[in-house]
């Protein structure tokens, strides 16, 4: 009986070894929407900051921040990976299809948390200047459905 609760003890500190977290390798850090330091702006006023992370490795984790100003909307798109987005400040209208449909988009307000699978085509856009952070993991991309469309300043080159 002895031996065989060891063996149970030893198969249990071997598990919650192995299922342990890491030690950090990153250092802390935070954001508010009055603080990001946006490093694309597009001429049609969207911005885009990679707050951490890198986009473009495969299964790296990155969170990113997205300005969409007030009346702009971007193109039907989906992406390669799942995004969850927090709507950090104003309103998110997002809907899904392959044309934008603003009478059937849904409007998400401050403080709202999406979840965006992975090739889902959808359009989205703002009545009211908004923005909204995002995780993901790499590599992402972004596709069009009408490629000639220009992109948002989110877009990888």
């Amino acid at each position: 009986m002895t031996c065989r609760l060891t063996a149970v003890a030893i198969t249990l500190a071997l598990t919650l070894a192995i299922a342990a977290p890491a030690a950090a390798t990153e250092p802390p850090a935070a954001w508010n929407p009055d603080g990001i330091a946006w490093q694309r702006t597009n001429p049609d006023g969207t911005r885009f900051a990679l707050l951490e992370g890198v986009r473009d490795r495969p299964g790296a984790a990155f969170t990113y921040a997205f300005f969409i100003p007030a009346g702009v909307w971007d193109a039907a798109h989906s992406h390669a990976a799942t995004a969850r987005v927090f709507v950090a400040r104003g309103a998110l209208r997002l809907g899904h299809g392959h044309r934008i449909d603003r009478a059937a988009a849904t409007t998400y307000p401050a403080g709202s948390v999406l979840l965006v699978p992975a090739g889902a085509r959808h359009f989205d856009g703002a009545e009211v200047d908004t923005i909204i952070i995002g995780t993901a993991t790499g590599p992402w991309s972004t596709d069009y459905v009408d490629a000639a469309v220009p992109p948002s300043a989110g877009t990888p080159r």
